[in-house]
């Protein structure tokens, strides 16, 4: 029943050219299932006894054939720095596996930074491709390419198709489960979440699960904005009838960081002569959108019913699966907006240099009209005040309807039918 995923072909090349690879995420997005068909031995630091055997001797957990997969390993932070030493001593490619889902419970317990021996990479929930739930006829390394697009119907998925998607989430138990439970599967794993009594990392002990969840709903109600810490917090007092400083609130958002629950969206900042300033402020995203969907105790129905918050949510959706793509590339994603009110919901940026604008709409001609009005502002904005080459293209993402090519070149490509 194993799903295919994009990130093992990056941990191919990074196995080929590190002595060890870390696949971070949260939990149950997948890491040690993919991670598995990599190793030829391995430890799992999920019992006390193994951690206990582990915090005695760091560097027994390091015998074994290569690569060697040490699943956990942030709960004994001093396995970093054996890794370390023994690379130091007799580096080879290809040694370790790390897989985390949180960061250490002390980071100062790692001396050194492994540059040039140990290399990093973010796992996701899995995208629509992967979980067989996109067809791929549309590549964005193809739109990079400038090949053209080959116009389609999308006959068999509609807006109720794209709001259970986004309830259920990318979670392999999820995505393997039959639909009728697949939701209640996501639930679970949400109210599961912030349970800590017997964890070592005392930044993660210490926290209140409410508190927890208030922040999360609170997050959730302002998904895909700007807006600004205080007005978080702001949320959470009004809606919660309490106080909460902000020292509070931060210590409560960075365990939500290192839990890899929160992945915000920072702006992109192209040189652009003119006084226009661009804002800095990233847009409020989760890992998975279902995490907001459970926070908020929100429905298929719900999203249907509330056409203006579905968009809000389709838009958290979309920049998960534009993220598991653009990483595939070597890219980032990122958002713009300027003080002169112009902004574009994503734009994918390579390394070398080519990049290509998106607005995320749920579909209907005029979402589409504004959209491509959008893009075609942004495009002229950076042909004229700006050195950054021209986009590679420029698309709206739907979450149904035809796949097309409009007559201004803009393609107009339903989530159901993107891949890398």
């Amino acid at each position: 029943m194993y799903k295919k995923r994009y990130i093992e072909e990056q941990i191919v090349r990074k196995l080929r050219t590190a002595g060890a690879v870390v696949v971070s995420g949260p939990k149950f997005c997948g890491k040690t299932t993919t991670c598995m068909r990599f190793q030829k031995s391995f430890v799992k630091l999920n019992t006390k006894k193994s951690i206990q055997l582990a915090e005695l001797d760091p560097k027994a957990m390091l015998i074994g054939d290569n690569p060697r997969l040490i699943d956990e390993w942030q709960t004994v932070p001093d396995i970093w720095n054996a890794i370390k030493d023994d690379l130091d001593d007799e580096y080879s490619f290809g040694k370790y596996i790390l897989t985390g889902s949180s960061t250490p419970a002390d980071k100062t317990d790692i001396m050194h930074s492994g540059a040039g021996r140990i290399t990093v990479l973010k796992m996701r929930p899995m995208s629509l491709y992967e979980s067989g739930e996109s067809d791929g006829s549309v590549s964005l390394s193809s739109l990079f390419e400038g090949e053209y697009i080959q116009p389609s119907i999308n006959e068999y998925f509609f807006l109720e198709d794209a709001a259970f998607l986004i309830c259920r989430g990318g979670w392999p138990i999820s995505v393997l489960a039959e639909k009728e439970i697949a939701i209640e599967i996501t639930r679970n794993y949400y109210n599961g979440l912030f349970y800590f009594e017997n964890s070592k990392n005392e930044k993660f002990r210490s926290k209140s699960p409410e508190v927890l969840r208030m922040i999360m709903r609170s997050y959730a109600r302002n998904i895909s904005t700007e807006a600004s810490i205080q007005t978080i917090i702001e949320d959470v007092k009004q809606s919660n009838e309490r106080t909460m400083d902000t020292k509070t609130f931060n210590d409560y958002m960075e365990a939500l960081r290192d839990l890899y629950i929160i992945e915000d969206l920072s702006a992109w900042s192209p040189s652009i002569r003119s006084k226009t300033s661009i804002r800095s402020t990233p847009t409020r995203h989760f890992a998975d959108t279902s995490l907001a969907c459970a926070a908020l105790n929100i429905f298929p129905s719900d999203l249907l019913d509330d056409i203006e918050s579905f968009g809000l949510f389709f838009e958290d959706f979309a920049v998960r699966d534009l993220s598991i793509y653009s990483s595939f590339l070597g890219g980032k994603v990122k958002h713009y907006r300027d003080n002169a009110g112009l902004e574009c919901d994503a734009v994918i940026h390579l390394p070398d240099g080519r990049w290509g604008a998106i607005e995320i709409k749920i579909g209907g001609d005029d979402a589409i009209h504004h959209g491509a009005r959008t893009l075609n502002m942004l495009k002229r904005k950076i042909r004229d005040k700006s050195k950054e080459p021209l986009p590679s293209f420029m698309m709206i993402l739907t979450a149904t309807g035809p796949c097309y090519r409009r007559e201004d070149g803009i393609y107009v490509v339903p989530i159901n039918k993107l891949r890398a």
